[in-house]
Order: C-alpha cells, then structure tokens, then sequence
C-alpha cells in the first residue's frame, strides 16, 4: 500500500500506553497529509484512564485521583478507556473525502449502528448528543420523564490538515463502575452500557469483524 490509495486496518495486542497511542496517531496523521502513508484504522484497547476533551467542564471530574486524567485536543468532554473497551483511532483523508465534520461525525456513528447491528442490537444516533445510544424503556424514565438512554458508544474527533485523529470507543465488556469518576461526555441522566451487559455475548474480535465488515458502507473500500 502507498499513499492514499487504500485504509490500512492495525489491530494493536495488550493494552496500549495512552501517551504512546497519540504519538503514533499523530505521526500517521502526519504521514498521511503528505503522501507517505495510506489512511488507517488503529483497533486499541487502553489500561483505565480518563480523558478530557476540548470542551471538558471541571465539575464532571468526579473522582480525578482514580485513574490518570488526560488532557486531549480531541473535541468532546470527558470519556473513559479500559480494557473492555475497543477504542478505534481513525486517520482518514477528509481533503478526499468531504471537508464536512458534521457529515463525518454522523458517518462514524452510523458506522458503529451498523457494526452492532450485525449483532442483532439497535442503536441510534440522538440529536444533541453525540454518540450512540440504546433506548432504555425497562429503565426508570428521567426526571421530565423522558425515556433514558444508555450510550454504547462514544465519538470525539480532531482534524488536523483535514487529517482525522481520535474516533471513537464501543463497550464490549468494561467494568462500567470505572465511569462512575466522571459525567461521561457531560450528559447527566442518563447511563453507559456495553454488549455484555445488554446480554450480547460478543467478543473483541467479533466486534472488530463487524466494524470492518461495515466500514465500506459508510467510507468506501
């Protein structure tokens, strides 16, 4: 593979180092805005960690003595990685693709509907709230009485160059009591979920298959 030609999919083994994954992520990225490398899919899973995106209020640090807390220029506010966790650095080509963030937010979480539809699970895009979520209704309805959702899956993203870095991060199966230090992505209400929990007993690998299998759909080969 050379340039920009095809997605080059890496599956990283063990839990990565934060520090070192954005350091890779940014010298692919730089790569990629000058031709050197083709675009890439990174497939990671972290040691537990919080991040704290651009828009990351201080009062949504719950417990900031947990686990590290890092600072990062993706946009978004804080999130949670651990293993469990697959966390999905996309470095595509947005000059080639379409300067559009917003159409490639939504790409990326309708990817992910798609991936855990291979599964038999619904998930939905919510307008206002970035993400994706499973509707909840056996769940106690909010305090305005709204129905809750539970998020699944998180997105936060940086251009750089019109060079994505950052993504995305789907539960597998996390220990969801690690998000209790934080306001995952500032909403308040409603909860976190994974496949596991919901009672679909998928494995890593499985949802790596899935999102590769999916990703054409939505970005081409």
């Amino acid at each position: 593979m050379h340039g920009t030609e095809m997605v080059e999919w890496i599956t990283g083994h063990g839990l990565t180092a934060y520090a070192d994954a954005v350091a890779s992520m940014e010298a692919r990225a730089a790569a990629i805005a000058a031709g050197t490398e083709p675009e890439a899919v990174w497939l990671v899973e972290h040691p537990p960690l919080y991040t704290a995106g651009t828009s990351a209020r201080a009062g949504d640090l719950l417990d900031g003595g947990r686990f590290p807390v890092f600072a990062t220029r993706r946009g978004g506010q804080y999130t949670y990685h651990g293993p469990g966790q697959r966390v999905v650095y996309v470095m595509l080509d947005l000059n080639r693709r379409g300067r559009d963030v917003r159409r490639f937010v939504a790409g990326l979480e309708s990817w992910v509907i798609d991936a855990l539809g291979c599964f038999g699970l619904t998930a939905l895009r919510r307008e206002g709230r970035v993400g994706v979520w499973v509707p909840r209704p056996d769940r106690p309805p909010l305090p305005d009485g709204g129905l809750r959702d539970d998020k699944i899956a998180a997105v936060g993203v940086r251009l750089r160059r019109w060079i994505s870095l950052h993504g995305l991060s789907v539960n597998v199966e996390p220990d969801l009591s690690h998000y209790d230090g934080i306001v995952p992505c500032g909403i308040a209400g409603h909860g976190v979920t994974s496949l596991v929990d919901l009672g679909y007993p998928v494995t890593m690998a499985d949802l790596d298959a899935a999102l590769r299998d999916t990703f054409p759909g939505r970005f081409g080969p």
